[in-house]
């Protein structure tokens, strides 16, 4: 059985003119890393542990008027 999750302080901010989403978990924090992936997004760490992700194309991904 799946476990429920719960993400609690998550904000996100949309680039219209980019057509980028930015999604980041908790306080704000820099990365110290990050990877894109083939779909296009990219996962920023910091720490090894995930403070937020980036989605490019947004619009064809995601359901945005």
């Amino acid at each position: 059985m799946a476990a429920k999750l719960e993400l609690v302080n998550v904000k996100m901010d949309y680039d219209q003119e980019g057509d980028v989403l930015y999604i980041y978990f908790g306080k704000p924090a820099p990365a110290d890393d990050s990877h894109v992936t083939d779909e296009g997004v990219i996962i920023r760490t910091r720490e090894s542990r995930i403070v937020g992700l980036t989605i490019l194309n947004a619009r064809e991904r995601l359901y945005l008027s």
